[in-house]
């Protein structure tokens, strides 16, 4: 584990667990090693924080490839901060760029790390959940890594859209972990990659109780990086 990880393990992780107390679910489907992708719902920028709380391991992240080309002392320090956090860049031009991420989770799977991805492509503009886009399905056949299905609970209403930072005493926030879904030997032709992606939203569904929206979600401008894969 990184060790800027690490220590946020030893100071962030237990503050927010003292002011929100959240409750976890299912936490035995998590592997003690080897890489896995965690597929979630996407309700609030405090979904991975969260998700960072209650998970023992380390999360390589998705972060803005700016964050880590920027000038000057701030340059300097975000970037040291975030190669220290074993974060991913990710290129917010889109096309062969955007891919890079991808390229770039792929060995970070195979060594047994575990990454996030908001199947959804943004977060929930009102709670429900939408229809999932492949990313997940497709970085799961090509790393060769099972996909854990994640269910999160209350972070739009205890750091909703336009909050700086999670409110304590707003919500009940509860993380709940599916049984990991294996698709080896899947083909990853553009059907089988819809069916996979399906069956990974029906499991999230499953754990949240949201009600489904068979439609893509509409993408903010201020979209997370997890949420573009």
């Amino acid at each position: 584990m990184p060790l800027l990880y690490t220590i946020g393990k030893l100071t962030v992780a237990p503050a927010l667990r003292l002011a929100f107390r959240p409750t976890v679910e299912g936490l035995e489907h998590v592997p003690e090693t080897g890489g896995a992708i965690f597929a979630g719902n996407h309700l609030s920028v405090a979904d991975e924080l969260f998700l960072g709380t209650v998970v023992p391991r380390h999360l390589a992240f998705w972060a803005k490839s700016e964050y880590f080309t920027g000038t000057g002392a701030k340059g300097a320090f975000s970037k040291f901060v975030l190669t220290g956090l074993g974060a991913i860049p990710v290129e917010r031009a889109g096309g062969r760029a955007a891919l890079s991420a991808f390229d770039a989770a792929i060995p970070a799977l195979r060594g047994g790390d575990l990454v996030v991805v908001y199947p959804e492509g943004t977060r929930s503009p009102d709670g429900k959940l939408y229809r999932g886009r492949t990313g997940a399905a497709r970085l799961a056949i090509a790393a060769g890594v099972p996909i854990i299905p994640v269910g999160t609970i209350g972070t739009d209403k205890a750091q909703p859209i336009g909050a700086r930072v999670p409110r304590p005493g707003t919500a009940k926030i509860t993380v709940k972990f599916g049984k990991p879904l294996d698709f080896t030997g899947r083909p990853d032709d553009r059907t089988s990659l819809r069916q996979m992606t399906d069956e990974v939203m029906s499991e999230i569904q499953k754990l949240t109780g949201q009600e489904y929206v068979p439609r893509y979600a509409p993408k903010r401008a201020d979209t997370d990086p997890a949420a573009e894969i």
